[in-house]
């Protein structure tokens, strides 16, 4: 009998801390940044996002969204076998974030954890792989996890990126099952855009070489980002053999309105199916996908049954997608 894995519980966790567009703007403003709450709903469809105090960590929001989803699976922490993170704002250099994360959540039963670094693309990544890994039977159930404190990583005196991210968790629980749950995944990258979107420094010598804050281009990855996702949406339909019409809910990346909007059109999808938590939690990275689809089955919008496209595109270049039976 074949072999195939299930989403069992959902959990998110956004740091206390809600920045609205006034607060950002008025703080900007006192460094020499001009910017409006009307100037950044008008480009991105944000309105707020949260930032985590100082002190807290990927690994601490990680923490609260994956009690969560245990607790919607109903599940303790001992019967997990495996533990995904993805992020691209760990706690450390090493060891991993999940390595981490698994010590928090006093499991010691020696399951392996490890991160997945595929910037906003992360957590469709690290989904694909849990997937694979019940699938050929190493492990039986997996916490999957995107964690971000993009916040450290901002550079406060560039208006067109500070104004766009938040920290936050998403996690969900995925469990083998004799039913099909995940459909299909559909993964790709392009290291010849690198420098589109990047955070290009790093440590050496006990100092940072290079630049430590985030860089993008903010209109060559918005063109790239509308023409990859409509395709990768395409394929992974079409590998599970169903058409975008018996999609019940496109989850996407949460960056930025109007590309989820493009996407949408280009799938003859209604925003009606889109979930969109962008104008309150800002761009999360790998976070994003897990906070909204959280956010959607406990406001009681996805439910049991449904078909879920899930779908990402980040620095890299990274894109892929996920069709989902929840």
């Amino acid at each position: 009998m074949r072999r195939y894995s299930r989403i069992v519980g959902t959990g998110s966790y956004l740091p206390p801390r809600r920045v609205s567009n006034d607060e950002l703007a008025a703080e900007l403003a006192g460094k020499g940044v001009e910017t409006s709450d009307e100037w950044i709903i008008e480009r991105t469809g944000i309105h707020a996002r949260h930032f985590a105090d100082e002190g807290v960590c990927s690994s601490d929001l990680a923490l609260q969204a994956a009690q969560r989803a245990l607790e919607a699976a109903g599940l303790g922490a001992q019967e997990l076998d495996l533990i995904i993170v993805a992020t691209s704002t760990p706690d450390m250099v090493f060891p991993s974030t999940a390595a981490i994360l698994q010590h928090k959540l006093g499991i010691s039963n020696g399951c392996p954890a490890f991160d997945v670094q595929a910037v906003c693309s992360g957590f469709v990544y690290a989904l694909a792989v849990a997937d694979a890994m019940v699938q050929a039977g190493s492990a039986r159930c997996v916490l999957v996890v995107g964690s971000e404190v993009f916040s450290r990583i901002l550079d406060f005196s560039d208006r067109t990126t500070c104004v766009l991210f938040g920290d936050g968790a998403g996690a969900v629980v995925l469990q083998a099952s004799d039913t099909p749950g995940i459909l299909a995944s559909d993964l790709h990258a392009d290291g010849q855009h690198v420098g589109l979107l990047c955070v290009p420094g790093h440590v050496s010598g006990g100092g940072i070489l290079g630049d430590p804050l985030l860089r993008m281009d903010g209109q060559a990855v918005f063109k790239l980002a509308v023409s990859v996702l409509e395709k990768t949406a395409h394929a992974a339909l079409e590998k599970a053999g169903i058409a975008a019409t018996e999609v019940d809910w496109l989850v996407p990346h949460q960056a930025n309105i109007r590309i989820m909007q493009s996407t949408a059109r280009r799938l003859h999808l209604p925003m009606e199916k889109v979930v969109v938590t962008v104008a309150e939690h800002g761009n999360t990275s790998a976070a994003s996908i897990p906070l909204a689809l959280d956010h959607a089955v406990r406001a009681g919008q996805i439910k049991p049954g449904q078909n879920v496209l899930l779908e990402g595109v980040g620095g890299g270049f990274t894109w892929g997608s996920l069709l989902v039976k929840m």
